[in-house]
């Protein structure tokens, strides 16, 4: 393995907000109910001040770079006023520089952004908005324990163009339990003829420790799940989306923060329970944050959990998990530039990969096929 130039790999930032008003059934994130459904101020600003204390602590892992794309997630991080975010942008710019054009997305809940308007959220620098919708069904709303309605679904979107926001992802889930093949092809033409510019569309899973792991909702049959993705996927690029990662469809540029994650670039991390990676000359690291809101206040400034570095023989792996998704994949010289590893290593299994029409003949690429797509596990598993 030869040293690594961590200049030549973008640098990202991930917050976590880590309260919502209410925890949903199918979720498995690191989210806790906040009392009475509302963050207090004096709780903000302690959790913010918490976070640029956590941002000090790996100014180090820079290494110079500035940042060049921001996601706040959660948690509803629509929870914390754009006062607050102001506040907490200014702090960090303070510390390390942001790209000019730098990416900043912050996740809403359809339910929960009457705390400020959204133009107060761009005016503060957010330029990227993405709403946790899930469906536009009233039922199905209600099965998945979301707070919001239909209507607070459709006026989300709507208000988020007409503040000014031109980029708008609206998340959607299809397979959902007693879900028809109409209503989840309902779900992406609402969303599509609201005006979303971007569209993160997935197959709802039942995850250990959640309440659905628990009672077990019936799900669609696997002939209706495959129907609800054949027909969703012909409508969205009948409607101008482009298909470039596994469950993410654009009309205008991809997330350049999620593009940076499948291209194996690095990412700060700061927050309850955030996950980070970075790479230094002498290998590539990954870390996480205290979990729990209480005791990630409670040690300021916040410290690494599980701080690892990942092995040699676990790059290939990693690398190819996170860029395979992508459906052009990613330039060859990517996989050197940022594992420190010789990518001829790979020859053989590259090599079989493509007789069997799996990735592309394309020696400058690293992507898969069509096909290779539809098999996708099988390809990654060539790599461990």
């Amino acid at each position: 393995m030869s040293l690594l130039n961590p200049a030549n790999i973008p640098l990202s930032l991930y917050i976590h907000m880590p309260w919502c008003v209410r925890k949903c059934p199918y979720c498995d994130f690191n989210s806790h109910a906040v009392p009475d459904g509302q963050l207090s101020l004096d709780l903000e600003q302690q959790y913010l001040a918490a976070l640029v204390a956590d941002f000090e602590t790996q100014i180090e892992m820079a290494q110079g770079r500035s940042i060049h794309s921001v996601f706040i997630g959660g948690g509803t991080p629509s929870l914390i006023s754009a006062q607050g975010y102001q506040w907490l942008f200014d702090q960090l710019k303070a510390r390390l520089d942001f790209e000019d054009d730098c990416e900043i997305t912050l996740e809403a809940n359809p339910g929960t952004v009457e705390h400020d308007p959204f133009a107060d959220y761009l005016a503060v620098g957010i330029n990227r908005l993405s709403l946790g919708v899930q469906s536009f069904d009233p039922e199905h709303l209600q099965r998945l324990g979301r707070i919001h309605s239909a209507n607070n679904a459709l006026d989300a979107i709507q208000q988020a163009r007409q503040a000014g926001f031109e980029r708008v992802n609206v998340d959607l889930m299809h397979g959902l339990p007693q879900q028809t093949e109409e209503q989840a092809l309902t779900d992406l033409k609402l969303a599509v003829e609201q005006g979303a510019t971007h569209i993160s569309w997935y197959q709802l899973t039942i995850e250990p420790n959640t309440v659905f792991f628990r009672t077990q909702p019936v799900l669609p049959q696997d002939e209706v799940l495959e129907h609800i993705q054949e027909q969703g996927e012909a409508y969205l690029k009948a409607n101008g989306y482009v298909n470039y990662e596994v469950s993410a469809w654009r009309k205008e540029q991809p997330s350049a923060h999620n593009l940076n994650y499948w291209q194996f670039g690095d990412y700060l991390a700061i927050g309850a329970g955030a996950h980070g990676k970075v790479t230094r000359p002498d290998g590539i690291y990954r870390f996480q944050k205290t979990r729990l809101p209480k005791d990630y206040l409670a040690k300021v400034p916040a410290e690494h959990v599980q701080m690892k570095r990942i092995e040699a023989d676990e790059l290939p792996f990693e690398f190819m998990m996170n860029a395979l998704r992508l459906n052009e994949g990613v330039a060859a010289e990517f996989y050197p530039q940022r594992t420190g590893l010789d990518l001829n290593e790979l020859n053989e299994t590259l090599n079989q990969l493509r007789e069997k029409k799996l990735l592309l003949a394309d020696m400058n690429r690293i992507a898969c096929t069509e096909q290779g797509h539809i098999f996708l596990n099988s390809v990654l598993e060539k790599f461990l």
